[in-house]
Order: C-alpha cells, then structure tokens, then sequence
C-alpha cells in the first residue's frame, strides 16, 4: 500500500524539450512533469487565453494559458537550479508551478467576477479532487497533492517555496510580463531575468537578491508598472472587459426570469443558479464553449442580450470618458435617469470601471495580513535590507497605489443630449 513516504521520482529516458518563443526552450526531465503536461486539466488550458479580451487591442495577444503555464515551469526549473533545495522541494516547486493557473475559466477574471468564482480555490479543487492531475500527483506520494495545493493556497509551512509562485518576484510574474510583452508586441515588459536569476540567494530560509542585482530588480518592477497601465488596463481592453460583464449579467437575469432561449445555456446552468458545481462541469466550460454561445446568442429576442453579444463578437465596443464616481456622483445619477429617459438602461450600457494597482510595498508591522513581503537585498557586510531602503526609484512607487476611473457608454445608442452631458460633465 502507498505511504506518504516521498518516491524518488522517475526521470525520462531522455529528456524532452518544448521550443518557446520566450525562453527558447523548455526542459522536461521529471516523468511526472510529462505525466502532468499530457493530463486533460492542463491540456484544458489550450482552450483559454492567458489575456481575456486583451486581443481586442492588440491583436497578437492570443497566446493561451497552456502557453504560459508551460513558462512559467521554465522559470522556476532556472530558479531551483540556482538553489540549494532538496529533490522533493525542487519537484514540489516544478509541479507547482506548471499548475499555479489550471482553475482559471474562460476570460476568468470577468467570469469570476460577475459569478464569484475564484480560480484559485478551482486549482487547488483539481489538484485535491478526483482528477487526472491527482492522480499523478499521488504517483509521488499519497500526501503529495495537498502539498502542492498548499503552495498554490500560500498556506505551505515552508513560506521559501511559496515566494517562488506567489511574491513580488516570482516565476508567474517573471514569465507573463515578458510573455505578454512579447504576444502584444510591446517593449514594457522586458526586463533581465536573467540577471535575476543569477542573483538569487537563500539567506535565513528566505529568498533574497545579491545587492549588485538591485537595478535589475528596478526595472523589474518598472516593467511591470507599465505593463500594467499601458497593456493590462488598457481602456479599449476593458470596454471589451465591460460588455463581456454584462453579457453575463444579461444571461443570468434571463435565466432567473425563465426567459425561452433560443439556445439554452446549459453549461453555465449551475453558475446561474448559484448552486454546487462539479469538477467535470467547470472543466467542460471553456472559451472556445462561450464563444459558441454568444455567437448564437446574436439572434436572441431579447434586445439588450442581442446587442450585447454581437458588440462583444464584432468589436463594436463602448466608448469611454474619463470619470470618478466619488468626485462626479451627481453626475452619475443624472446620466442613469437620462439614459432611462432615452430608453436606454443604464444596468447593461452605462458602467464604471476602476481598475488599480500597486507596484510595489510590502508588509509593516501593525498592518492588515495580505501585504506583500519585501524584497531583500543581500548587502556586501552579509545584512539584509528592504529594497526601498536602497533604491531611489523604488521608493518613490512604494505603497502608491494608482487607480484609472473611466465611464463607458455605447456612443452609437446615445442622443446628442446625453453626449453633451458626458463631454461637459
């Protein structure tokens, strides 16, 4: 009978390299790792982008979250190379990082949003549950894949391995800045990790960075900032984000009201009821599934779910003006009372979003748990000092966290009342 007694793993007979047009190359040597890759969860992953509706702005941006779960792996192969770890914590490292994102749905951030789903605890459900990837998770021992979902939950008692997947400077973040700079086709996102990579030291069980890396690490961080504002919340990006939302939105409401669809959505039938979902049922709903959807969706009756859907297939999106709901309140409820007024309602075509980020902080005494952990630099006397302590440029970003409020409406739907009210508002 199988114990929870670690098995040395099993290695290929040779080694198999994927190409990447990131890091070159992929090395798989840990048969487990294979085993994994060829599992039906991860190859799930195929069937849903890595950006959402990012494609909507930059058209190159179709790579999938297979694409990045397989870099994201490469990463931290290179990482625990540079590190002295055992061979169970390198192989808990390796499979947690190829399964950090194999619970993500489709456009996952809109969907969770509107039906509160969160794929992390999805991941962890898969890695713990009846699954292929359990399956050969236990392949290493019985305790195995709770052990891997408590690197992914951050809940592992060895915080050093958790930091590799979920910190300031981990493999995720290191792999989608520059694997979403590349598929967008922008130069924000590059940064050398390889440096980094270099530069990694484990000092008191924590990872920390060679002083000589900190400009690195700057740009590091810079990179990521303007990923953020320039790519990831990229207003036209959003606006497909927005009406994504409220094709949801519609559908549930829909639902609740015993609408007759003309094409029932069954697998979205449990989310809509806010009920129990199974494992098989979640892995059945992928985007290549919505998209069938809403594309037959396009013939509704319902006006509003109509419009929705065919905005959303043919990029025929909501435009957008500038706007803070705490400054422009009044504001706010005079464009919904105009917009009833127009026969236009404003729970489907007028929202506002407001998304934000933080480049960069970490944990203080007396704050609030979540707060990330520093970075720290190993300085030339052996000492350990928090990175803004030494950096200019990264002090000045340090706890500032920037929001963008913007207010989208479909300006081919409105009057010329209400869009004389948008510009003088």
């Amino acid at each position: 009978m199988q114990t929870d007694t670690f098995i040395t793993p099993l290695l290929l007979d040779e080694e198999k390299v994927f190409k990447d047009p990131v890091h070159r190359y992929v090395h798989v040597r840990y048969k487990v790792i294979w085993d994994l890759i060829n599992s039906m969860e991860f190859q799930r992953l195929r069937r849903i982008r890595q950006l959402g509706t990012t494609h909507y702005t930059f058209h190159g941006a179709e790579h999938s979250r297979l694409n990045h779960s397989l870099g994201v792996y490469e990463v931290m192969r290179r990482m625990v190379s540079k590190l002295d770890l055992s061979e169970e914590e390198i192989l808990l490292c390796l499979c947690s990082a190829l399964l950090h994102d194999i619970g993500h749905g489709p456009f996952s951030h809109s969907f969770e949003k509107v039906f509160k789903t969160d794929h992390e605890q999805w991941t962890q459900r898969m890695i713990e549950g009846d699954t292929e990837v359990n399956e050969i998770l236990r392949g290493i021992s019985d305790d195995f894949p709770k052990k891997v979902s408590e690197v992914i939950g951050k809940t592992h008692p060895n915080q050093m391995i958790v930091s590799l997947i979920t910190s300031q400077f981990d493999a995720d973040r290191m792999d989608y800045l520059l694997r979403d700079a590349y598929y967008t086709g922008v130069n924000y996102g590059t940064f050398d990790m390889e440096r980094i990579l270099r530069l990694l030291r484990i000092v008191d069980d924590q990872v920390v960075i060679k002083h000589s890396g900190m400009h690195a690490i700057e740009d590091y961080l810079v990179s990521r900032y303007q990923m953020y504002w320039q790519v990831y919340f990229h207003p036209v990006t959003r606006s497909a984000e927005v009406i994504l939302r409220k094709i949801f939105q519609r559908a549930k409401h829909l639902y609740q009201q015993q609408y007759a669809f003309l094409t029932d959505p069954v697998p979205m039938i449990p989310f809509f009821e806010e009920r129990e979902v199974s494992i098989d049922q979640y892995l059945a709903f992928d985007e290549s599934t919505l998209l069938y959807y809403i594309q037959q969706w396009c013939q509704e009756e319902d006006p509003i779910f109509a419009d929705l859907c065919q905005r959303f297939l043919h990029r025929r999106l909501f435009k957008y003006v500038e706007f803070d709901p705490q400054q422009d309140y009044r504001t706010w409820t005079e464009l919904q009372n105009l917009f009833r007024e127009h026969g236009l309602d404003p729970d489907y075509y007028l929202e506002v979003d407001s998304p934000s980020d933080l480049p960069y902080d970490f944990y203080r005494i007396g704050q609030e748990e979540g707060e990330m952990m520093p970075i720290l630099l190993e300085m030339p006397d052996g000492s350990l000092q928090e990175l803004s302590t030494q950096s200019i440029i990264v002090k000045s970003i340090t706890g500032k966290r920037r929001f963008d409020h913007k207010l989208y409406y479909p300006d081919d739907l409105i009057s010329d009342e209400i869009r004389s009210r948008l510009g003088g508002k």
